[in-house]
This record gives C-alpha cells, sequence and structure tokens, in this order.
C-alpha cells in the first residue's frame, strides 16, 4: 500500500535526514587506510544515539550492525570486518536512522587515496545516475521514468545496472513501497503523488555484467563477475513544488 506522507511527516523526516546526511559524512572522513569497517559502525551507532536517533539496519532481518560497509566488488549489506582498509579501496558506507518514529536511508561509495581513472569514472556516473533520477520526481510523473533516464545515462559507459536489488519507499519502514528499480523495466510503473517518500540507490557494476552473488555470511551483494562496483543513495520527498533531498 502506497503512503501519502503529511507535510508535518515530511518536516520531520527533513530534520531527520539532514541529521542522518551529516554523520555520513563524518563516517566518510574516516574512511582510510587501516581503519575497519568495525571502527566505522560503532562511530556510526555512537552518532545516531548522541543525536536522538536509533540505528535502523541493526537487527533488520538479523543484520548484525548499524552501517553496511562494502568494498571493492560488494554492492551492498556489507558485514563490517576488522579487515583494514588498503590504498585504491573503494568503500560503500550505507546507513539508515529512525528519528522520532520515521526513517530516512542514505549512501555513498568513497575511494581511498589513488584509484584509476576507470574505478573513478564509475563513481562519477553513478553519482550523476542520482542526480539525474531525482530530477525525474514530479507529481504526475512515473517511478519508471527514474530507471529510464539511469539507464539513459548509464548505456554509452556499458556498465551493469544491479537488477535484483533497486530503490524503495521509505518513511514508516525501512524499505516500503515502492520498489524503485535503476533500469526501465519495459512500462509505465507506479505514479508518483504529492507526499510520496522514496530511497534511489543507483548501483552499478563496472564489468557490464548486472548480475549479482551472495557471499557465505548471507549478507555481502557481490558483483558475479568479481568487478568493482559502486552505490549512492538519497531519501527524497515529493511534493507539488518539487523534490525535497532529504539526506543531504
Amino acid at each position: 500500500m502506497l503512503d501519502k506522507k503529511t507535510s508535518e511527516e515530511i518536516k520531520t523526516l527533513r530534520e531527520g535526514g539532514k541529521i542522518l546526511g551529516k554523520i555520513l559524512r563524518q563516517i566518510a572522513e574516516d574512511v582510510k587506510v587501516g581503519n575497519t569497517g568495525k571502527q566505522l559502525t560503532a562511530k556510526a551507532e555512537e552518532l545516531i544515539k548522541k543525536a536522538g536517533g536509533t540505528p535502523s539496519f541493526k537487527n533488520y532481518h538479523g543484520f548484525p550492525d548499524a552501517l553496511c560497509v562494502s568494498i571493492n566488488d560488494a554492492v551492498v549489506h556489507g558485514i563490517p570486518t576488522d579487515k583494514p582498509f588498503k590504498e585504491g579501496d573503494l568503500v560503500g558506507i550505507d546507513l539508515g536512522m529512525k528519528y522520532k518514529g520515521l526513517y530516512t536511508d542514505t549512501a555513498m561509495t568513497v575511494p581511498i587515496g589513488e584509484i584509476s581513472a576507470e574505478a573513478k569514472e564509475l563513481l562519477d556516473v553513478t553519482k550523476k545516475s542520482l542526480n539525474i533520477a531525482i530530477k525525474q520526481l514530479k507529481v504526475g510523473g512515473y517511478i519508471s521514468d527514474i530507471g529510464k533516464a539511469i539507464e539513459e545515462l548509464v548505456k554509452p559507459y556499458n556498465y551493469g545496472i544491479v537488477r535484483d536489488l533497486a530503490g524503495h519507499g521509505v518513511g514508516r519502514q525501512v524499505h516500503d513501497d515502492p520498489s524503485v528499480p535503476n533500469y526501465y523495466p519495459g512500462k509505465k510503473s507506479v505514479k508518483i503523488y504529492d507526499g510520496m517518500v522514496i530511497a534511489i540507490e543507483p548501483m552499478l557494476i563496472m564489468g557490464g555484467d548486472w548480475r549479482i552473488k551472495i557471499k557465505d555470511n548471507k549478507w555481502d551483494v557481490l558483483s558475479k563477475d568479481g568487478s568493482l562496483t559502486a552505490h549512492f543513495e538519497h531519501s527524497i520527498a515529493i511534493t507539488k513544488d518539487g523534490p525535497i533531498i532529504l539526506t543531504e
């Protein structure tokens, strides 16, 4: 069931999203050689609680931590470990928070030190995919417009667009309807309405194969071909006056 948020709820989501975005940027500053995912998730949980929120990923369907840390060929849902980051790593950090009863969700991929020109282009295109997707959010448009715009942008680069995972509704739950695919599903889908709140999260694979596999730990989602991946995400409210990026 699709859920319209009130102006007051959007105001609360904006407040919580702004806090969450700031926390993610603080975590990104610690994505350095020698640091670990375990250190990052501990800091994320501490900062969320200090801000009056609750880490929404921790214990969600059994996920053990506050922060997802997905490195190189890991697309999303990476369990943080004690393995130190190294020069050239691409580290995806994905964080959710419940604040005053409502949920927001945001993610970015952070490069460590010197990375190849190809890896830099992957990050740039994934970030641009998110930005162009947000521009499609108009009352009366369709969720399928998002995937269509992403697909058109990404096509010349021959990256794989992950199809088995998607963005989603957010607000009252961590994941809610509607599903927000990053590719065009072949027909118009759910209509965008005033008060809709969604998380858009392009996930691209450098090697061109969109297929994924799940690590033995049952959580880390990896590119099937083992190539580098990138992931960026914002939670966004759509109003009659246009989209509001909640997690900036």
